[in-house]
């Protein structure tokens, strides 16, 4: 399904008893705003697209990315407002006015009037696919139906802030070490581009041949100071060109991702996180109703790694043709045999989603562990390493001097 674009619109108008209000509402044209307000028992005078200003931006704050986080809070904030009982399209105004980031508090507002124009909450949270997936939407489209609107709404946010945290971690736990070498790579370049030469340019003085270790070091800094554009233009091209080849080949993205699991203890962590997505998403959509076929699918779409999406498909599969989904599992290969018996143990007692959440629980605590390790483990390492590159640099630079002073 195409996602439609959403425009702001600035508009004019006369009220029921023919005063003038005006405001602002999102919508795919003008034709559909002027619809909308008619809804709403408005009058359109004028219906004007909004300026965006320099490069589109609408000004720096107007121009701030809507993330992830943005929308588990403004899930969390509705859910909070549904459980005390405040009103649907109070709770959208009210937690619109609270929200920092203005492109989040605008597409707030612009579910707020399809709301009030009469449509329900799922099918106004679907005219902003950017904003809402097409799992978000599922869920809340089941508790209206249901009548469980406000319970809905809650395990929705749940699911969003651990979803939310898992990624965080599993983030950290891949950003750390690149950050960490970048930090390492930047301190040696700087080193042998700018302190180095100050060296070199005293030794020329000396008159007698450098020590092996000295010569390799003013080796490199001539080789450095020499090429350093062709360097890092060639890494800052191979970095893009193969973020691009993966992006482009879903032969090399899969690849690339069984490669992701067999990395030491990161490995660890991604098998982990997905597992424990696994038994997130499919306990959020198993208790709020929707067939197991069905949940699967959305598992798969969320799973975030293409090993772990292709057993969850070949899982729906099988459970479709009558399988049971423990023996599917087990078959996949792909999961611990915990999570094999509970979901057996789900299965025959029939709660399989509170046995998932239970998976789920225990493996994103799994991974906060491995995050935590990894990063004691780490410091230690990088410590080492910087103590042999640059102590090691810095002795071959003051082992002429060493020298000259021994033969005094």
């Amino acid at each position: 399904m195409a996602k439609v674009k959403t425009i702001s619109f600035q508009w004019e108008g006369l009220d029921k008893r023919g005063g003038k209000i005006n405001g602002e509402m999102l919508g795919e044209n003008s034709a559909i705003i002027k619809a909308q307000l008619r809804k709403q028992g408005i009058t359109p005078k004028k219906v004007k697209r909004k300026s965006e200003g320099l490069f589109g931006l609408g000004g720096s704050s107007k121009g701030k990315k809507i993330t992830t986080l943005d929308i588990t809070i403004f899930l969390r904030q509705l859910a909070t407002m549904s459980k005390a009982g405040v009103p649907l399209m109070q709770g959208l105004e009210i937690v619109a006015d609270g929200l920092d980031n203005p492109g989040m508090a605008r597409v707030v507002l612009g579910v707020k009037d399809e709301v009030a124009a009469g449509n329900d909450f799922a099918s106004c949270l679907k005219k902003f696919p950017d904003q809402f997936d097409d799992l978000t939407c599922a869920l809340i489209e089941s508790g209206e139906q249901s009548g469980a609107l406000e319970q809905m709404l809650d395990r929705v946010a749940i699911y969003k802030e651990k979803s939310e945290a898992l990624k965080q971690k599993i983030s950290k736990a891949l950003k750390y070490p690149i950050t960490i070498l970048i930090i390492a790579s930047i301190v040696t370049t700087i080193l042998l581009v700018k302190v180095v030469p100050t060296f070199e340019a005293m030794f020329s003085s000396f008159g007698s041949e450098l020590p092996a270790a000295t010569q390799v070091v003013v080796a490199m800094s001539k080789w450095l100071q020499a090429n350093y554009i062709v360097l890092f233009g060639s890494i800052i091209f191979g970095v893009f060109g193969m973020k691009r080849a993966i992006k482009g080949s879903k032969k090399l993205q899969a690849e690339v991702d069984k490669l992701k699991l067999k990395l030491p203890v990161v490995g660890k962590i991604l098998q982990k996180g997905a597992v424990a997505r696994f038994g997130r998403v499919l306990s959020t959509t198993f208790a709020a109703g929707v067939p197991l076929v069905d949940a699967l699918e959305s598992v798969a779409e969320a799973a975030g790694n293409v090993v772990y999406r292709d057993a969850i498909l070949k899982i729906r599969d099988d459970v479709s043709s009558g399988t049971q989904m423990n023996a599917s599992i087990k078959a996949t290969g792909v999961f611990p045999n915990m999570v094999v018996q509970m979901v057996a143990i789900g299965e025959e007692s029939g709660a399989l989603d509170a046995m998932l959440d239970k998976v789920a629980s225990f493996y994103e605590e799994e991974v906060d562990n491995l995050v935590d390790g990894l990063t004691a483990m780490i410091e230690p390492l990088v410590m080492a390493f910087l103590g042999v590159v640059v102590g090691g640099m810095l002795i071959a630079m003051y082992l002429p001097i060493f020298a000259m002073g021994d033969a005094m």
